[in-house]
């Protein structure tokens, strides 16, 4: 019987594979746990990347979509666009329960409990039975993903991240490279893209993080970090 990955796990395949190209890396993780593992994606601005790596090793690995049923329409196309040309065979949209907020204005009055509502708790559920989860996570994107490491433990899942060393430069040279189609919002001034009523167009020299959340002291939606930095799931 296959034991779930501990620290221990963790510790080792950093020390193996925490360098290896992230190809390799996706491909270890996929191997080791076969039949245990997903992909989260939220079809955003850079998302092609790892979801191309993954077709061409095993497109028939879940993938799981956050639809907060928020989303642009123009995300919503792309998830389809990509899952037809990359042949992702088992790409699953992942709603919310809106009972606590059938009139979808609850990201009016607190956008952190919208996306525990939204985000957090659908993750959660969608996750039960999966050992590993691979993101798309980069070091580059938040002050807390700094210091990610490309294999980490959650709540003894093992949390894979192949791109977690990546640079912005290499995001754009794999889309050249691949020919891959960008979301058509990018275009439109949104490098990071999200829930409609929580992204705003990013200005010339503004981080590109700076239109989630506009004017909140808050750079994650609560499914990866907590206020220390540290990897963690809020309550839902």
């Amino acid at each position: 019987m296959q034991q779930p990955p501990d620290d221990i796990t963790a510790l080792r395949l950093n020390a193996r594979f925490g360098n290896a190209p992230a190809m390799a890396a996706l491909a270890v993780a996929l191997d080791r746990y076969e039949g245990r593992i997903a992909l989260v994606s939220s079809f955003g601005a850079e998302a092609a990347v790892l979801l191309h790596m993954l077709s061409r090793i095993d497109p028939g690995v879940p993938v799981l979509m956050l639809d907060t049923l928020l989303l642009f329409p123009e995300t919503l196309e792309y998830q389809q666009r990509l899952t037809a040309q990359f042949g992702l065979r088992d790409v699953r949209r992942i709603t919310p329960d809106e009972t606590d907020d059938p009139e979808r204005s609850l990201h009016r009055r607190d956008s952190a409990a919208c996306c525990a509502l939204r985000k957090v708790a659908p993750l959660e559920a969608a996750l039960r039975g999966f050992e590993a989860v691979i993101t798309g996570r980069k070091r580059f994107q938040t002050g807390a993903r700094a210091r990610m490491e490309r294999f980490e433990l959650d709540a003894r899942r093992l949390k894979v991240n192949p791109l977690a060393d990546w640079t912005p430069h290499q995001i754009s040279a794999y889309f050249d490279a691949h020919d891959l189609p960008r979301h058509p919002l990018v275009a439109r001034g949104y490098p990071s893209i999200g829930c409609a009523p929580c992204t705003s167009r990013v200005q010339a020299g503004e981080d590109q993080r700076a239109g989630r959340w506009r004017g909140e002291d808050r750079q994650e939606c609560g499914i990866h970090f907590g206020k220390d930095g540290r990897i963690e799931r809020k309550a839902g």
